[in-house]
C-alpha cells in the first residue's frame, strides 16, 4: 500500500480527485486524529519479548486475574520494560526482547536517530544502537550494550476483549508507571489515520491509560504476558475517556523475526492511494455509494495498475470483504502477502466488475 506521505513518483492523478482529496482532508476533526509521540508532545506506545508463548491454550485455562494480581504482574514485568531517550530531548519506551540486549520500541520513537540511551529498571544507563526499523508497522530494534537481561514474554494470540489489561512504561518521563484497565476491543482502525500513517490499524483497544512517552512499552495481561504494543491514544480535548491502542504483540512477533533475517519486513502492496468515501467525495465523483475506498492515484506498473484499476475507482469489497474505509483496506493487506491474488469489487462511471490483483512487495524506500 502507497504511503500517503511519500508516493512513489509515476502516480497518474486527476484533477477532480484531487479536489475531493483536499475536502476529505478538511473533514477530518480532532476527534479522528489520535495523538502519535517521536519524542515530542503526542503518543503512541509499543510492547515487545523475546519468548513467545503461541497460544497453546494455557492462559484461558488458568484463573482470570483480578485487580489483587496487579502489584505482582507489575513486579514481574517492570524489569522488562525500558526508557529510550534521543539526543533531541525525546522519550519513549521500550521492552526487552533478548537477553543479549535486544529492545522493541516503535520506530517513531527512534525515527532519524542512530544511537540512543536505555534506562532500566535498576536504574543503569546504557547506549543503545538502531538496528532496524519499519515504518509500516511502527516497530523498531535496538541493540543495547548490555547483556544478562529478562526478556519480556509475548503472547502471540489475541486477547479476550474485558481481559485485564496493564500498560507499563515511562509517560511523560515518569520512568517504571503502570496504569491498568482492560481489553476494549479488537481488530480497531483509527478514522482518518491513513492519510498519514500505516501502523494505525488492526490494533487492540484498551482503557489502560496511554499518555506520551508510553510509545515502545509494553500492553501485558493478567499472566504478565506483553499482548500488545500500545500505538496511539485519542486525547480527551477530541471528546475521548481512555482510548488507547496497541499493536498486537503477533504482529510484532513476525514483524521482529523478518528484522532480524535481513533487516527488513515484507508487506502486500497494491500500488493506490486511498481515500474513504465521504458524502462531498461522493459528489465529487458523481456516484450515490454511501461507502467504499476512492482511488486517488496508481503507481503505473504497479499491482493495481496492471489489473486495470484507475484513478477514480472506488473500491467497493476486497475478497469479499466490504470496505468502508481506507484504515480498513490497510488492515485487509497486513493480513496477506506479496505474491497473494485478491478479487477486489470496484466501481467506474457508475458500473461495477471485478477484478484480480496480484498483490506486489511494497517497497522499502516507500515507508
Amino acid at each position: 500500500m502507497n504511503d500517503p506521505q511519500n508516493q512513489p513518483p509515476g502516480m497518474k492523478r486527476l484533477a477532480a480527485v484531487a479536489v475531493f482529496a483536499s475536502l476529505a482532508l478538511a473533514g477530518c476533526t480532532a476527534a479522528d486524529e489520535p495523538e502519535t509521540e517521536s519524542g515530542t508532545a503526542g503518543e503512541t506506545a509499543g510492547a515487545t519479548s523475546g519468548e513467545t508463548a503461541e497460544g497453546s491454550g494455557d492462559a484461558a485455562d488458568s484463573p482470570a486475574a483480578t485487580v489483587a494480581d496487579i502489584p505482582e504482574i507489575i513486579d514481574d514485568v517492570q524489569p522488562s520494560v525500558v526508557t529510550i531517550f534521543l539526543d533531541n530531548g525525546g522519550l519513549g519506551s521500550g521492552v526487552i526482547y533478548t537477553e543479549d540486549g535486544l529492545i522493541l520500541t516503535n520506530e517513531h520513537v527512534v525515527r532519524g536517530a542512530e544511537e540512543v540511551q536505555v534506562a532500566f529498571a535498576d536504574g543503569q544507563r546504557v547506549t543503545g544502537t538502531v538496528v532496524a526499523t519499519d515504518a509500516v508497522t511502527d516497530l523498531a530494534l535496538v541493540q543495547a550494550d548490555r547483556t544478562g537481561l529478562p526478556p519480556a514474554e509475548f503472547q502471540t494470540e489475541l486477547p479476550e476483549v474485558g481481559e485485564l489489561a496493564v500498560v507499563i512504561g515511562s509517560p511523560l518521563g515518569f520512568e517504571n508507571t503502570a496504569t491498568a484497565g482492560i481489553i476494549s476491543g479488537l481488530h480497531r482502525e483509527i478514522p482518518g489515520s491513513a492519510t498519514n500513517s500505516q501502523s494505525l490499524v488492526d490494533l487492540v483497544q484498551t482503557d489502560a491509560a496511554i499518555s506520551p512517552g508510553n510509545s515502545g512499552g509494553a500492553l501485558v495481561n493478567g499472566q504478565g504476558q506483553v499482548v500488545g504494543i500500545s500505538e496511539a491514544y485519542i486525547p480527551p480535548q477530541a471528546g475521548a475517556v481512555s482510548l488507547g491502542f496497541a499493536i498486537p504483540a503477533g504482529t510484532a512477533v513476525e514483524v521482529v523475526e523478518e528484522l532480524l533475517e535481513d533487516g527488513s519486513a515484507e508487506h502486500a502492496f497494491l500500488g493506490l492511494a486511498p481515500r474513504t468515501i465521504t458524502p462531498q467525495i461522493a459528489q465529487q465523483l458523481g456516484v450515490s455509494v454511501e461507502q467504499g475506498v476512492a482511488v486517488l492515484a496508481v503507481e503505473e506498473g504497479g499491482p493495481a495498475g496492471e489489473a486495470g484499476i484507475q484513478a477514480g475507482d472506488i473500491l467497493v469489497s476486497l475478497n469479499g470483504e466490504p470496505l468502508a474505509s481506507s484504515e480498513q483496506l490497510l488492515a485487509a493487506l497486513r493480513s496477506l502477502n506479496p505474491g497473494e491474488t485478491v478479487t477486489a469489487e470496484l466501481m467506474r462511471e457508475g458500473e461495477t466488475s471485478e477484478v484480480e490483483i496480484t498483490l506486489g512487495e511494497r517497497p522499502v524506500e516507500n515507508g
